[in-house]
C-alpha cells in the first residue's frame, strides 16, 4: 500500500468555494484504477487570523505502479484544472509514503 498526501494551503477568501471544488476532485481521482480510499482533512494549527486555511488528502493507492500511472496518465490534466479555476489562489506540496506496518 502506498500513501499519497497532498498539502493545500488556499487564500481564505477562496477556501470554501476551493474546498467545494476539492470534493469533486478527489471524487475524480478515487475513480482512476488502484485508488483504494482519500480522506480529507482541514488543518487545525494555523493561527486564526492567517490569511490561508490548510487543507490534507490522504489517498491511499494500491501499489507504486497505480501511483506512477495517476503522474503519468492523469495528474497533469488534473492539477491544471485547480490551477484554471484558482490560479495565484493556493499553493500544493506532496509527498508518498510506503507503508511499513
Amino acid at each position: 500500500m502506498i500513501v499519497y498526501e497532498v498539502s493545500i494551503d488556499v487564500d481564505r477568501d477562496a477556501a470554501d468555494a476551493y474546498a467545494d471544488w476539492l470534493r469533486d476532485h478527489v471524487a475524480q481521482i478515487l475513480r482512476l484504477d488502484g485508488f483504494v480510499q482519500a480522506r480529507r482533512y482541514e488543518r487545525n494549527d494555523l493561527p486564526a487570523d492567517s490569511p490561508r486555511r490548510g487543507f490534507v488528502i490522504v489517498y491511499e493507492v494500491r501499489d507504486q505502479a497505480a501511483l506512477d500511472a495517476y503522474f503519468a496518465d492523469h495528474a497533469a490534466a488534473l492539477r491544471a484544472d485547480g490551477e484554471r479555476r484558482f490560479g495565484g489562489r493556493f499553493s500544493a506540496s506532496r509527498r508518498v509514503l510506503r507503508v511499513l506496518d
